[in-house]
């Protein structure tokens, strides 16, 4: 059987990504063939090394103005673009070339707390100060616009008004691993 092969974009330390990587280790069907991270020193990247994943770092001027990354993704005949904690916007030629095969993962509830400059604490901040009784994630597909694609799928949790931004972000996050690489596989195998 020919596996469906997935690239991972991460920007961080990774954990997102290493739940995926652990995810699709032995899994039959689907495997992880590519980790891009746009910084030279993150620790996503030693989390790919240590499941012997291909790595592949670009700067913001050969994201956009090049056709690097796409060549690297063709080489590594990849199906699915994972975005797991990668901050830029995805430029129209990736988006084009992997049309409804680009999926993110947004700590929130969409279409609340979305757009240019909600990620991390940003978020979960403004998740306190709206004094919101639940939140979650939200996993979509990426379109041209920050946070605006199609949803795949929600997960809430609730909070108290006890709940410090730190608190929110770990909930967000349990929340994050547990469901994250299983939305992807559904996507991957066409069980949407």
């Amino acid at each position: 059987m020919i596996k469906k092969r997935i690239a991972v974009f991460a920007s961080g330390s990774g954990t997102n990504a290493q739940k995926i990587f652990e995810y699709f280790e032995n899994h039959e069907e689907v495997e992880v063939v590519l980790l891009l991270c746009n910084k030279k020193i993150a620790g996503v990247l030693e989390r790919a090394r240590n499941f012997s994943i291909p790595t592949f770092t670009f700067s913001r001027k050969e994201f956009y103005e090049t056709q690097l990354v796409l060549n690297a993704l063709r080489e590594h005949q990849v199906d699915v673009i994972v975005l797991a904690g990668f901050m830029w916007l995805v430029p129209e030629y990736l988006v084009q070339a992997f049309s409804d095969k680009i999926v993110n993962i947004h700590p929130a509830l969409l279409p609340k707390f979305g757009g240019k400059g909600m990620y991390g604490m940003h978020v979960h901040e403004a998740v306190k100060a709206a004094g919101e009784k639940e939140t979650g994630i939200t996993i979509h597909l990426v379109n041209q616009q920050y946070d605006e694609g199609s949803i795949l799928a929600q997960f809430s949790c609730n909070l108290s008004t006890n709940d410090a931004p730190e608190e929110i972000a770990r909930k967000v996050q349990v929340l994050e691993h547990e469901n994250y690489a299983k939305v992807i596989e559904n996507l991957v195998l066409n069980k949407f």
